[in-house]
């Protein structure tokens, strides 16, 4: 395979068109297509179905895009690494966090380094946190930040952040005079909440089942900043993570604390294998500064305990309305 052909296929995924492909790429359009004439000639299989001048990708190809993106990333970091060497200037920081940690805490973490390594150049993407870390394990960035778990082989846990979820209330709801937002009050109200199935929602729905609070149908969202737009069109109520409701507030928005506490916990991540440069030593430790000036109940756990909190979480739900109090640090 010859890079042209990988650049080609991933344009026309991304474009729609061959035609649009070659605009992106600054080639002629029967270039793009005799690429990818003979990317699929390699491999064996068509990547395109085509429709007039547009196409659409075949199941294969969008099994294989992951990869060729991933291929594609590498390589232009390789190319800014060399310039950048050039140059004789420091290696990018690279990050990858989830939307919500990527929105509501990594900037403020920028800034704080900022003061003490300045930053000639950062590459931040935000991801699903198994993209998350897949993107550590790739070797693709330097430092994940990702709700838990954070059990994969290959990565390091540089420390685990713990704080209470809240609830999300349009400014003009009664509920929002209220110092503090029972789950009681959500009952016949329409649930805001998140669908990620293995991390923070299986805690969210183990809360109201307990308290036995019945909601009037649900929006599921896998961002947060989703969640308090919907809030703020009058669509319902919320209960999510606290990051990007306090690090990034929406306009129209308020943010209470919950009767009980639902423990959203997130962590630091770096290669395993590969020894962390002192940037990327820093960047961990101003994003726990960050946290720790954005969550007035910030606990911070020591990656010892990562273990442990897992236990707890997956073995006593009922803990799910408590906080994790041993094992701080």
């Amino acid at each position: 395979m010859e890079i042209r052909q990988l650049e080609a296929f991933a344009a026309v995924i991304s474009a729609g068109s061959v035609t649009a492909a070659g605009r992106l790429l600054g080639r002629s359009q029967p270039a793009v297509t005799r690429s990818i004439q003979e990317l699929e000639a390699e491999i064996g299989y068509p990547l395109f179905q085509r429709f007039g001048p547009r196409v659409a990708p075949t199941r294969e190809a969008s099994q294989l895009y992951q990869d060729v993106e991933r291929t594609l990333a590498h390589l232009r970091q390789v190319k800014a690494r060399a310039e950048q060497i050039a140059r004789q200037s420091p290696p990018p920081v690279t990050l990858a966090a989830t939307s919500a940690l990527a929105a509501g805490l990594v900037p403020r973490a920028l800034a704080l380094l900022d003061r003490s390594h300045p930053l000639e150049s950062v590459h931040l993407r935000s991801a699903a946190p198994e993209q998350v870390v897949d993107a550590v394990l790739n070797g693709i960035v330097d430092i994940g930040v990702s709700s838990l778990p954070l059990e994969h082989r290959g990565v390091l846990v540089h420390w685990i952040g713990e704080t209470a979820c809240v609830a999300a209330v349009r400014a003009d709801d009664p509920l929002a005079q209220a110092p503090r937002i029972a789950l009681s009050d959500f009952a016949n109200r329409r649930l805001v909440t998140m669908q990620n199935p293995y991390r923070l929602r299986p805690r969210l729905d183990a809360a109201f089942a307990q308290a036995g609070v019945r909601t009037a149908g649900v929006i599921e969202t896998n961002s947060s900043l989703n969640a308090l737009g919907a809030v703020r069109a009058g669509l319902g109520l919320a209960v999510l993570e606290p990051v990007t409701a306090l690090g990034l507030p929406v306009e129209g928005v308020v943010i209470r604390p919950l009767d009980i506490r639902i423990a959203f916990l997130f962590g630091v991540i770096t290669p395993e294998f590969r020894p962390p440069s002192a940037a990327t030593v820093a960047a961990a430790q101003a994003l726990a500064q960050a946290a720790a000036e954005i969550l007035p109940d910030f606990v911070l756990h020591d990656a010892s305990q990562h273990g442990a909190i897992l236990q707890a979480l997956y073995d006593a739900p009922n803990d799910v309305l408590n906080p994790i109090e041993e094992h701080t640090t």
